[in-house]
């Protein structure tokens, strides 16, 4: 196919926009491929539909490989069915909300697993039926409360969800396989760099998660792996718990003065001045933080959080451990309706022996800790009086905590969990998330079906996410330089650019006819026609990325034309006569 840019629906900005903040926002705009309708909303201009379909027609040709049949459900949706699973709530205000003229509640598809459970439901009642695994490629919605980064967080985006259907665990396992190896598949022929990451499960539930996360340095997911292999989202990542010390060896607690000793780092000071023969740091003392937790129906609860001074809570894994709740730091009005803590001075004990944290205490506020705080461990913490601080409390003699929450940073060099190393630190674009969901949605809206004795089974699924508009921006971010868009050959809107510069006809003559010729060859070509400077031609054809550009300029008079690699940056003179037998041999 043969297209030429003075036809072509497209304007090429030389400006950034103002809410871009990494490049592939940056150049998707610029070179005319996506515009913003909406924060998190963006419109596709010819150049970017072409690399989306072509990152579909990838997601689509693995997926049917595999046996899974597509479908397509309705984005607007009845209430009901996400009411019956719960997550009408769960979902809190990430979900756009509508009413229909008759008053009946409805919503935007953030997802569809109750749509697909209910329609395997409607049409299938046996094991004979089984497994089956059924796709849709379609937009989402999801309210994001800070969209950003273009095409990476939007409210509105193309995913492609697919889900599996199987009689029991084994069948779930094998579904939950050939997916993940079609993943890895649909993410080596798009060209990016990924690895596969243990997840959350979230607010979809289950019993088995993992990411695929394209890395990138602007990623918004953070992830670590060791040298043995072990690799997970931070969320997930598990701290391996301390073997327990003997409590007969731990110290008697005792009461040091520091006034005015409302952080850390002075309480460490107050320690290694007035108690020598050891050194104090950090990693000595328990902080306890209280957070207000709020649940989608509104109805509030504290939480306090115990964990090692030199840690500090990492809100994205807090949130996700709480989730569907949200956690907001205790404030003053918080803290009015507990006058027995004492601002920077909160303690699990308090100094005439009444519990200060924890359900059976007179607060009766929830209390974790950190997995480093097991029985036998012994802290300096707060004495719940101002200026004063405890030293030689004890977990298991002095508090018993409610219970575990592993939310503390996890930083470069940590143990990994599974012994195989030092974990270091990564960022990534999550391009693809796996979940074996198990029965809860099943259980939920009464998908059943009758196994080899004639008895009803509850049917165990799976779910599999990839995101397809944010590959386009996955691939744009790991492709694109400081001149604009690389693409590669495989999902370029056009993998040949003819540019035909200067004013002489017989240089327009010889583009388009080189370009027809490689176009006749099976070749998608776009033909610089326009009657604007060579600069300008130079400036757009980097901007819009095509892979290989034909240049057709004065050389021609010498019988040579330019070809040059967008991808590797290579220019060299070629003889006309063989040019389009060079572009085929390199575009192929």
């Amino acid at each position: 196919m043969l297209t030429r840019l003075s036809s072509l629906f497209v304007r090429t900005l030389r400006d950034d926009p103002a809410d871009a903040e990494i490049p592939s926002h940056r150049w998707l705009v610029r070179a005319g491929y996506i515009r913003r309708a909406a924060p998190g909303i963006y419109s596709w201009l010819p150049l970017g539909l072409k690399v989306l379909q072509k990152v579909e027609m990838v997601v689509r040709e693995e997926m049917d490989a595999i046996g899974a049949q597509e479908v397509r459900f309705p984005a607007l949706l009845p209430r009901e069915p996400y009411e019956a699973t719960g997550r009408w709530t769960e979902y809190g205000e990430t979900l756009f909300r509508l009413q229909d003229r008759k008053g009946a509640d409805m919503l935007l598809g953030p997802t569809h697993e109750e749509m697909f459970t209910l329609m395997v439901k409607d049409l299938y009642s046996s094991y004979k039926d089984l497994p089956l695994s059924l796709y849709q490629i379609q937009t989402k919605y999801r309210d994001e409360a800070r969209p950003r980064a273009g095409l990476l967080r939007g409210r509105e985006f193309v995913m492609k969800d697919s889900y599996s259907f199987d009689v029991d665990d084994a069948g779930l396992e094998a579904s939950y396989q050939a997916h993940r190896v079609a993943y890895q598949r649909i993410f080596e022929r798009l060209g990016l760099e990924y690895v596969i990451v243990s997840a959350m499960a979230g607010a979809m539930g289950g019993s088995r998660s993992e990411e695929f996360l394209a890395v990138a340095d602007n990623g918004e997911d953070t992830f670590v792996r060791s040298p043995g292999g072990y690799a997970a989202n931070v969320e997930a990542v598990r701290v391996a718990a301390p073997a327990s010390p003997q409590l007969a060896d731990a110290p008697a607690m005792s009461v040091v003065e520091t006034p005015d000793a409302g952080t850390i780092a002075a309480v460490v000071e107050i320690l290694n001045r007035d108690l020598p023969g050891r050194d104090w740091t950090g990693a000595d003392t328990l902080k306890n933080i209280l957070f207000m937790v709020t649940a989608p129906d509104g109805t509030k609860r504290p939480l306090a959080v115990g964990l090692p001074g030199d840690r500090e809570v990492d809100v994205k894994r807090l949130a996700a451990a709480l989730e569907p709740g949200v956690a907001d730091v205790f404030g003053p009005e918080d803290f009015a309706r507990y006058p027995q803590l004492v601002v920077g001075y909160i303690s699990p004990v308090s100094l005439d022996g009444t519990r200060v944290l924890g359900k059976d205490s007179v607060t009766g506020i929830e209390y974790l800790v950190d997995p480093r705080v097991v029985t036998g461990t012994h802290w300096a913490t707060g004495a719940n009086e101002k200026d004063r601080h405890l030293v030689g409390v004890t977990a298991g003699r002095d508090f018993e905590p409610d219970g575990i929450l592993d939310v503390a940073e996890v930083r470069e060099g940590d143990p990994a969990p599974d012994g195989s190393g030092p974990l270091s630190l990564a960022r990534g674009i999550e391009m693809g998330h796996i979940f074996q969901l198990g029965r809860k949605y099943a259980e939920s809206l009464g998908l059943k079906v009758l196994d080899s004795n004639g008895k009803l089974v509850t049917v165990t699924m799976g779910s599999y996410g990839v995101g397809v508009s944010r590959a386009v921006a996955a691939v744009a971010e790991a492709t694109c330089d400081d001149r604009g868009l690389r693409w590669p050959l495989a999902l370029a809107p056009f993998q040949v650019q003819v540019v035909a510069t200067g004013k002489d006809a017989a240089l327009f003559d010889e583009a388009a006819r080189i370009g027809g010729e490689l176009s006749g060859r099976g070749l998608d070509v776009l033909l610089d026609d326009r009657k604007a400077s060579p600069g300008v031609k130079f400036a757009d054809a980097e901007i819009m990325g095509m892979p290989l550009i034909v240049v057709v300029g004065r050389g021609l008079a010498d019988g040579v034309v330019e070809l040059r690699d967008r991808r590797t940056g290579d220019k060299r003179e070629v003889p006309v006569g063989d040019i389009v037998d060079e572009v085929l041999r390199q575009a192929r």
